[in-house]
Order: C-alpha cells, then structure tokens, then sequence
C-alpha cells in the first residue's frame, strides 16, 4: 500500500471516528470517549490534511471551525418558501378555560371542518426562541444553509452553519439524491450565560437574550468567530425534495430526520385534539422555567401530510399549523419621560424612558409606546407607575397604567411640533395613527434607514454597498442624501476607509455609475415615499410618464387637500391605480416639502451641471397584444419566474399589472403559496391564471 493510499485511508476512519464521537456527544447527549481522546483524533486528522490538501473534504470535522471573512452575504431564493405560523395567545382576562383559551380551541375547529373529521392528531414541539434555517443536502452532502430571511429570500450562511457541531455535515444511511432540512438554531442558556459574563470582563456590552446572541452569531462575517459560539440546532421538519416519497405522517418524517443523523427534540409529542394541545401547551409551561434554552410558545402542527395539502395556506401562512404563545412576562416599574425616535419614513414613535425593571429574564429600561393614539387610549403620563410587558417576550411595551399610584403631578405627554432630530415640521394625516417628521430625506435620522432603503434591489440597486458602509461613509465622508452617493464617493476616498482597499473600491464606484441608468419607479420607489410600495411607484410611473407630470399633478392637488369630501381631495393623484386619499396625500406631502425636492433636483441633474445624473429611458406607448386592455395582479411563488419578470411579460403583451385585487381585475396570476388575494380573487369571481396558462393566453 502506498504511502498516500495509506494516509487516505487513515484520515477516512479519522473522519468516522470523529463524527460518530459528535453524533454521541451532540445529538445523543450519550458521549463515547473523553475531551482528550478527541482532540488527540481531531489533531491527527488536522496534521493528515495539512501534509496531504487533496484529503480536505468538505463534511470533514476540521472545516467546522471556520474559514476566512466573507465581505457579505449572498442571497438565496428559497425553492419552498418558508412560511410564518399564525401566532394565537391565552387570553387570561377571559373567564373559564374555553375562553381563555379560545383561539386554540378555535383553530382545532377549523382543522375539523375542513377535514371533515370528528379528531385529528396535532405534532406538539416547543416554540424555540431562535433562527429557522433552511439546509440543502444533495446526495447526503451538506450544500447549502440559509436564513428564512423574508419567507421567499434568504441570506447564505453555509459556512457559519458548518460550525455548528450538532448539525450534520454528511448524513447517515440511505439519502435521497436532494432534500431541504429545515430547523432552528438557538443559543442554550448556559452559553448565553457564558458569553454575558465574557462580554463584561472585556468591558463590552453584553448580548441582550439567547435570540440576539444566536442571530448576531450566525451572521458573523468571519466563521472562525461563528464556530467559537455555543449554538445549536434542532430540525423540525423538511421542504424541497428529490427521490425520496414523504411519509404519510409529520411523526415519521422527524423519525427520518433523526435516522439521518439530525437532533430532534425530545419535548415533540403527539397529541389528539384541542385538549390534547391544551394539556402538552400546561405542561411545557410548567417546565419552562427549567429548560436549557428559552421557549416563547408551542407550535402545534397537523401530523398527517395530506390533510395539511388539503388545508392550504393563507397570507403566507398554512391553515394546518398555530404557534401558541405564552403570556407575556410582566412587572411594574415607574415611567420617567417619554421621546420621540424618527424611523426611515419619518415615523416618530413614543419611546418610554423607565426606572430600570427585570422582565422576562433580561433588564428593562425602554419600551414601546407605538403611537400617540395608543398612548391617549392608555392615559399615559409621565411620572406614573406602568404595567410593562414584554411582548411576545422579545419587545418591551407599556400595557397600562396603574391609575391608583398617579402622583398629583403626572405631566401629559404631548406630540412635539417639529422634529426633535432635525427640525423639521411633524404632520399627522386625518385617520392616520402616525405622525411623521416632513423632513424626508434631510433627517438625519431617517437618513441611514433612507440610504439602505434607497440602494436596495427593487430600488436603485447599488450592489455592494450595504448598511454597515453606509453607517462608515455617512460618518467620515459626510454622505448626508442619496444624492451625495452620486457626488461624495469616489475610489480614492472609498479605498482609504477601513477594509476596502482600491479593487473593492472601484467595484463600488462602477456599480454606483451603472445605477445611474435606472427606471422611472424604480426612482420613485427608492425615493422612499411614506406608504409608497414598489407597486403603486410603478402605477405611478405608468400613469404620468415623467417626473415632471407628476411633481405638477401632486402641487395642483395640495389645493383640494381640504375638500369637504375624501374622494374630492387629491382627486388626480386619486385617478392612478389603487390611491386612495392617505397614499395620494403622502405623495403630495413628499414633494411638497422643498428640502425633498432639492434632493430630486440633485439626482436628476446631468453630471455635467453637477448633478448626479440619474436617468431613466422615455416612457413606451403602449405595447399592443393579447392583453392589450388587460388588469393583473400576480401572487404567490411562480416556478422558474421572478414577479418582476412576470410583470414585463405581462407588459409586454399589452397588459396592466397592479397590486391588489378588485371587482375591476380581469385576471388574478397565481403561484405557489397564494394567499388572500386568491381568496378575494375567487370570492370576486375574478378568473385565475397559472403560468402555462399566461403563457397560452398570449401564445
């Protein structure tokens, strides 16, 4: 046997020792040999690759320490999307068990009418406090791992999910040529424990609970920082698959999962009916508090497979699954102040400053008011005694006010007149619960926000110029409006910043030039337009064809904005598809306010009079063809189709696509995962496409 042949087969029983000693350790919690055995296996093995590169195999334990900096995350378009649980609560105001826990018992029923059974069998697993992942394995080979991200794209993290000791890099026995795994990684709390008490001898801030720590973890741009957090992971299910016939039942397939080599809970049960989800829901709840990681919830699922088909999903949610959540944690505490903080539309939100109070397992000194409308529904005032909660056990809020401990002297809260960052006037619409700072993209508080929004995908799409270069460019170059993305960034001064360097640079000036050449809506979308959606951006470029149209349609309808009627206030705005008076007011608001407008002079300029020189081609007349006429509107996932694509398919060929559904639709296009807009499409009697459909439709 040669010496390379030698050392091949060596490193492959290495290999299998090492990752039986994990599966046992991690998976079984039943370990098989001491810390000092392993590591004298895992130097081995290091020493093995190291004088002989073409033995490094990818499932190899010593890739789960971590590789060099990734400068961002790809993203990943989920082939399932991953859909979010409807989310009920114990209503414990209410008297008697049936209607404290009405929504359960309800959701239960619904399943039964559906199915037209007089029972049906429910999978019961705790609700893990932390991130759901997507993994691809193709032929048992780990390819892929992912962040839910938005349900339909997610964000590439294979290389931090590699460090993760209880997830599988190859799976165990027979393995279908592609499956999609899915589950949660999270942070027990003995780890959580260990990285607050390590933060804090550094001097540092310490993570604020387990999800933070776990979510923080995983997007680490460096995985060798990735594999040295104690995270972990539980599957819970799969998606996508290729060669492999699900199981009849949910039990089976985590049955599977765990042959595969997967950690599956042992908390998952079956159960039988709404009591049977009642009684695992108050038994978990009694063992919360002495579990090795956090909880929020129980998720109660289906077991069979076909009646969940059967079942469907509804706004991005299937009918067939519920997470029960507990009650919120509470504690009283005393209001100190409230402030005003401005989002990236200009929303301004009621922050309550409190005397500092333990709730829900970490300390809390903010909470949310929402709105002003929330904070005169609850009578808040400063200086009195508060109820707070932490909702859903992740965001503080005020419940309510403890009116019996009101001190004489409690202060009413009022909204201030002008921004308090940078001055700007505050406007509240009729009807509209939040105020806004007018001072659009001149706030220095919505700027940041602003920015991100404005070089995103859908909008202007600047590629490679994401939030924390942002953050470092509004700081030492003095970017203060989209505008100076265009006129304060070049490659000398982008090199000189931390961790660019002149390639990374020019990259960056040459995807800022390229932007330069863009869409009408895609500009009015990255304007970042309060309640102004990609759609409705688009409606409008169809609608007046130019900027400067449209800037003359909004300034004409400011003068109707106090008309006696609703339909009679902005009624040319009001005459673009799916406007209606807050979205036309917003719009006319927008442009009205001249610090906007200076900036949308700016980047419309040519460059040679100093501008930043955005353009976009001259409006199209109409295409002519087999959906000349036509209204669509497409929802759901479109197999091998982007919508925007679908959307220039449709225009294309004559057609109109807008974004909601009304008894003036002449088509709804649908895919995968339709929700409510199919709902409302077949309640309407509104004629539903696929996309072979589409396409013989118009040939």
């Amino acid at each position: 046997m040669s010496e390379k042949t030698s050392a091949a087969k060596r490193a492959a029983e290495l290999r299998q020792q090492l990752e039986q000693a994990n599966h046992r350790y991690y998976v079984l919690d039943a370990p098989e040999i001491s810390d000092a055995e392993y590591d004298q296996l895992f130097s081995e093995l290091q020493q093995l690759e190291a004088a002989n590169p073409e033995l490094k195999a990818p499932d190899s334990p010593t890739q789960r320490v971590g590789g060099a900096p990734s400068p961002m995350f790809a993203a990943v378009r989920h082939r399932q999307p991953m859909l979010s649980l409807r989310k009920a609560a114990i209503d414990l105001k209410a008297e008697g068990r049936e209607l404290q826990h009405a929504e359960l018992i309800d959701f239960d029923r619904r399943v039964r009418e559906v199915l037209a059974k007089a029972a049906v069998d429910y999978i019961a697993e705790p609700k893990l406090d932390g991130l759901a992942v997507s993994l691809i394995y193709e032929h048992g080979l780990l390819v892929q791992g992912a962040t839910r991200g938005d349900g339909e794209t997610g964000e590439d993290i294979t290389q931090n999910l590699r460090t993760i000791r209880s997830l599988p890099l190859r799976l165990r026995g027979e393995v279908p040529p592609l499956v999609e795994v899915r589950g949660e990684v999270f942070l027990p709390l003995a780890g959580f424990q260990k990285m607050v008490r390590d933060a804090e001898a550094r001097g540092e801030k310490p993570p604020v609970n387990p999800r933070n720590a776990a979510a923080g973890s995983l997007r680490q741009l460096e995985s060798v920082i990735t594999a040295k957090r104690p995270l972990a992971f539980y599957a819970y299910g799969t998606g996508v698959s290729e060669g492999w016939t699900l199981p009849v039942r949910h039990r089976d397939v985590l049955d599977q999962l765990k042959a595969w080599g997967f950690p599956v809970s042992e908390l998952i049960q079956p159960v039988t009916g709404a009591e049977g989800c009642l009684a695992y829901f108050e038994a978990i709840g009694e063992k919360r508090a002495r579990l090795p990681f956090d909880i929020d919830g129980v998720v109660f699922k289906l077991d069979d497979l076909a009646g969940r088909s059967e079942l469907g999903s509804v706004s991005r949610e299937p009918r067939w699954a519920v997470a029960y959540k507990f009650p919120a944690e509470e504690a009283v505490t005393v209001l100190e102040n409230v402030e005003f903080q401005i989002g990236r539309t200009g929303a301004v939100t009621p922050v309550a400053r409190l005397r500092p109070v333990f709730v829900g397992g970490a300390n809390v000194s903010n909470a949310t008011l929402h709105n002003m409308d929330e904070v005169q529904r609850k009578d808040v005032r400063i200086g009195d005694t508060v109820i707070v909660r932490r909702a859903g056990d992740v965001i503080p809020e005020v419940k309510e006010v403890v009116l019996a401990q009101r001190p004489a002297d409690a202060r009413v809260v009022l909204l201030p007149p002008s921004c308090p960052v940078c001055g700007g006037a505050i406007a509240r619409e009729e009807g509209e619960a939040i105020a806004r700072c007018t001072n659009g993209l001149s706030c220095r508080a919505q700027l940041h926000g602003a920015l991100i929004h404005f070089v995103s995908r859908k909008a202007i799409d600047i590629d490679g110029l994401g939030e924390k270069l942002l953050a470092l460019v509004i700081d030492a170059l003095d970017v203060r409006t989209p505008a100076d993305i265009y006129l304060k960034l070049d490659a000398a001064k982008l090199a000189a910043l931390e961790r660019m360097g002149e390639k990374s640079a020019q990259n960056l000036v040459d995807a800022i030039d390229a932007s330069r050449n863009t869409t009408f809506g895609r500009f009015l979308f990255a304007l970042g337009i309060p309640v102004v959606g990609e759609t409705t951006a688009r409606d409008l470029a169809q609608h007046y064809g130019s900027l400067t149209a449209l800037l003359a349609a909004a300034e004409a309808d400011l003068a109707t904005e106090h008309a006696e009627k609703k339909k009679e206030r902005f009624p040319l705005l009001q005459s673009v598809t799916d406007v209606g008076p807050t979205v036309a007011a917003s719009i006319a608001h927008f442009f009205a306010e001249p610090r906007n407008r200076a900036v949308i002079d700016t980047l419309v300029k040519p460059r040679e009079e100093g501008g930043a020189g955005i353009h976009w081609p001259a409006p199209k007349a109409a295409a002519e063809g087999a959906l000349t006429g036509k209204t669509l509107v497409i929802t759901g996932t479109l197999p091998g189709l982007s919508r925007e694509e679908a959307a220039a398919l449709i225009e294309a060929n004559g057609g109109k696509v807008t974004g909601s559904v009304s008894a003036k639709t002449d088509f709804l296009l649908a895919g995968e995962a339709a929700g409510s807009k199919l709902a409302k499409a077949e309640k309407l009697g509104v004629p539903v496409l696929d996309l072979a459909a589409l396409r013989g439709l118009i040939g």
